[in-house]
């Protein structure tokens, strides 16, 4: 009996000391500030949107939303665990079509903070390009009374203020999105860390992609998109331009009626004037006051007129074969189907 007993009792302790073992093995790894850190980064990496943010701690909801891909509609969320950052902006970057891509994810630093708070840095391949961030975190009770629970000290998002000037649209990372203001700057609240190649192209309009990196919690960052007619706007305003002063140049008055240019004459004409178009003005647009407007600035060009003229003072007759400077200015205005209404413009 004394023999088993003593059997049993060093089997007994070497269970015990196998589970500590295991306990401080997994409350050092899986368990671990970094571990749970690492858990959200593989969320992202994955492109799992719920679980990143269950292990963000933001919460379903009914009076905010995620938007989803398929358009059918929102998942809502809760800002409880996520502070005020989730009223500060529109989530509808928070979908997973918009997530990047993130690779190569490696633990840098760990620091135990005075205030027992533990800030962990990553590294990461963000979009193909090296990155880090720090991410600070608290203990949040136990899991089974052994296993560490963590939290985020400020949940990991950032806002990103997205100026689309002249356009209503974007995309970012592929996705469509629709620009609640234009011309001035919306706020976006997303997952940190984030990356978006954010651009714009359609019918008429393109613009140039910009990166916005979102790689510190807690963060504003700052983005511009600048969106200008593309060249086969400017190309079907050339030749919509071209065409209507080719039809002015077929009046036969020294000032035709509604077009830009005219030659008002103190000599009595003897021949019906001749116009053509000597130099048509080279069409570039820019923003118009009001949105879906463009404007071609007052823009040098010049007719040719040949006309025979008799003088009031002595009868005699001489040829203006001259040419005739003018310029022209068009606003130009979107219409429903991809259709342009291009309007002269008159000084006042």
């Amino acid at each position: 009996m004394r023999r088993e007993l003593v059997t049993w009792s060093i089997v007994l302790g070497l269970i015990i000391a196998a589970f500590v073992t295991t306990v401080l093995i997994v409350n050092s790894t899986l368990f671990s500030a970094n571990g749970f850190v690492r858990s959200y980064l593989g969320a992202l990496a994955r492109h799992d949107m719920a679980s990143a943010l269950q292990i963000a701690d933001i919460h379903l909801a009914d009076d905010h939303a995620v938007a989803s891909d398929d358009g059918s509609g929102a998942t809502p969320i809760d800002t409880t665990g996520a502070g005020s950052m989730l009223l500060a902006g529109s989530h509808d970057l928070l979908r997973p079509s918009a997530l990047s891509t993130i690779e190569n994810i490696a633990l840098a630093d760990r620091k135990v903070n005075a205030n027992g708070t533990e800030t962990v840095t990553f590294v990461y391949d963000l979009d193909g390009n090296t990155t880090s961030s720090a991410f600070t975190v608290e203990r949040d009770g136990t899991r089974f009374g052994v296993f560490a629970d963590w939290k985020f000290v400020s949940t990991p998002l950032t806002i990103v203020r997205l100026t689309v000037a002249n356009a209503q649209s974007f995309t970012a990372n592929g996705a469509e999105f629709v620009a609640p203001a234009q011309d001035t700057p919306t706020p976006y609240v997303v997952l940190t860390p984030s990356s978006f190649e954010i651009s714009h192209t359609s019918t008429f309009l393109t613009a140039e992609p910009i990166r916005v990196s979102a790689v510190t919690p807690g963060d504003t960052v700052r983005a511009s998109l600048e969106v200008v007619a593309n060249d086969s706007m400017v190309a079907q305003v050339q030749r919509e331009v071209n065409d209507y002063l080719d039809e002015c140049a077929t009046q036969v008055v020294l000032l035709p009626t509604g077009c830009p240019f005219g030659q008002p004459m103190a000599n009595r004409i003897v021949t019906t004037p001749e116009w053509s178009m000597a130099t048509y003005p080279e069409v570039t647009l820019v923003p118009g006051a009001s949105a879906g407007s463009w404007l071609m600035p007052a823009t040098d060009a010049a007719a040719h007129l040949k006309v025979d003229v008799r003088s009031i003072f002595d009868g005699s007759v001489s040829t203006f074969d001259k040419d005739v400077d003018f310029t022209a200015s068009y606003l130009v205005t979107f219409m429903p189907e991809d259709e342009l209404l291009i309007t002269a413009q008159y000084p006042n």
